[in-house]
C-alpha cells in the first residue's frame, strides 16, 4: 500500500499544493515554517480524519479561507482508493472514499494504516494519563473497529453518569437504582475494553522491549506498565467503593478512563530520571513497536512519517533507521527536514528510490 499523489487546498499555510509521490521515500525539506510538517499531517489526516497536531478542526483551515480539501490517492490491494477529507466553516467536516461519504468515521480508521514519529511524541511522556490512553487506543483502534464503537459508547455513559451525579449535588437528592443502571453498562463495557487493551499490551510490550534494545544496544532497562483500577477489583465493586467520592467530586473517578501507562527507566518514572537522549530512544521504540505490531495484525506494511526527526537523533540512532529502512523493514515513507543535503545523504544510503521536494 502507498500513497500515490496527493492536493492540498487552504489546508494551514498550504494555499493550493499538489504531489506525486515515490512508492518508498519522499522527504519535504526547507526551513521551519515552510509547511513541512503540515504536508505530513494532511497525510496523517486522510487516514485518521483528523489532524496529528491540532485536534480544532476549523484552525486548520488557512487564514483568511472559508474551506480546506486534502485529496489523496493510494493504491491498496492492486485498487486505486481515492480519500477526500473537507471542512467549510459552520460545516460537519466530510471524510469520503471513492466519492461515498462515511457516516462515522470510526468506520474509516485503519482502512490506510499509518504510523507518525514526531518531536511532539514527547507528550507521551511529558502530558497526563489521557494521552498515553490515546496512544494505546489509536493503535487498536487501527485493528479492531468495533473496539473504537465500544470506547465511544462507554465514553458517553461515563458523561451520563457525570451528568447524573451533578444533578443529584444540585437538587440534594439521590436516587441509587438510577445510578446502578449507568454502573452496570460501565462495568460491562469497560470489562470488555479493559481485557482488550491488557490483551494489546501482552503483544506490544514484547515487541517494544525488542526495538528498544536495538536502539540502545541493551544499554537501559526500560519498562512500560499497564496500570488499570480493573486489574484487582471488577468495576461494580470499584463504584460502591467510590460512591461518596464521586458523590462529592461530581464525576466518575474510576473506571478504564483513568487507566494509564507507566513509561519507567531503572524502575523508576523516565519523565523525572530519564536523560533526553533515553526519552527519544524509549519514544522511537514505542513508535517502532506500532509499526511492527499493527504490520503484523494487519498483513499491510503502514505508511510512516518521520516528522524533523533526523534533526533530533544523533548520528548512532540515525543509523539504526536507515538500516531499517534499507532491510526493506517498512512500506512507504515520508520524511520532513531543514537540512537538504542531510536528507539526501540519510536516503542515498538506503539504496532506495526517493523524490525530494525542496519547499
Amino acid at each position: 500500500m502507498y500513497l500515490k499523489n496527493l492536493s492540498l487546498l487552504n489546508y494551514k499555510n498550504i494555499a493550493e499544493a499538489n504531489y506525486e509521490f515515490d512508492p518508498k521515500i519522499n522527504c519535504f525539506t526547507g526551513k521551519n515554517g515552510v509547511g513541512k510538517t503540515n504536508v505530513l499531517d494532511a497525510i496523517y489526516h486522510l487516514a485518521y480524519g483528523k489532524s496529528y497536531f491540532n485536534p480544532m478542526a476549523v484552525q486548520n483551515i488557512k487564514h483568511g479561507e472559508e474551506f480546506f480539501v486534502i485529496d489523496g490517492n493510494f493504491e491498496k490491494d492492486s485498487r486505486n482508493e481515492q480519500i477526500v477529507c473537507s471542512l467549510k466553516k459552520g460545516m460537519k467536516k466530510v471524510l469520503k472514499r471513492n466519492g461515498k461519504i462515511y457516516d462515522k468515521f470510526s468506520e474509516h480508521v485503519g482502512f490506510i494504516p499509518l504510523v507518525i514519529i514526531s518531536p511532539s511524541d514527547n507528550d507521551l511522556i511529558t502530558e497526563g494519563s489521557e494521552t498515553r490512553r490515546k496512544f494505546i487506543d489509536s493503535v487498536i483502534s487501527q485493528l479492531d473497529s468495533s473496539y473504537l464503537q465500544e470506547l465511544i459508547n462507554y465514553q458517553k455513559v461515563v458523561s451520563q453518569r457525570n451528568a447524573l451525579l451533578k444533578y443529584f449535588a444540585l437538587n440534594h437528592t439521590f436516587d441509587k437504582d438510577t445510578l446502578s443502571i449507568y454502573n452496570e453498562q460501565l462495568d460491562t463495557l469497560g470489562h470488555a475494553l479493559f481485557e482488550k487493551r491488557k490483551q494489546f499490551l501482552e503483544d506490544f510490550i514484547p515487541i517494544f522491549n525488542k526495538h528498544h534494545q536495538s536502539i540502545t544496544d541493551s544499554a537501559e532497562a526500560v519498562s512500560v506498565v499497564y496500570d488499570s483500577h480493573l486489574h484487582d477489583k471488577k468495576l461494580l465493586n470499584l463504584f460502591d467503593e467510590s460512591l461518596q467520592r464521586d458523590r462529592v467530586l461530581q464525576y466518575t473517578s474510576v473506571g478504564i478512563h483513568k487507566d494509564d501507562l507507566l513509561f519507567e527507566i531503572d524502575g523508576h518514572p523516565i519523565k523525572k530520571f530519564g536523560s533526553q537522549g533515553q526519552q527519544k530512544s524509549f519514544l522511537i521504540a514505542l513508535k517502532l513497536a506500532q509499526f511492527e505490531f499493527i504490520k503484523k495484525q494487519s498483513g499491510v506494511l503502514p505508511i510512516l512519517l518521520f516528522d524533523d526527526i533526523f534533526d533530533k537523533l544523533d548520528e548512532t540512532r540515525v543509523s539504526k533507521i536507515v538500516t531499517m529502512i534499507d532491510d526493506k523493514v517498512f512500506g512507504q515513507i515520508f520524511i520532513s527536514d531543514t537540512h537538504p543535503e542531510r536528507t539526501e545523504t540519510i536516503v542515498k544510503d538506503t539504496h532506495q528510490s526517493y523524490t525530494l521536494f525542496n519547499l
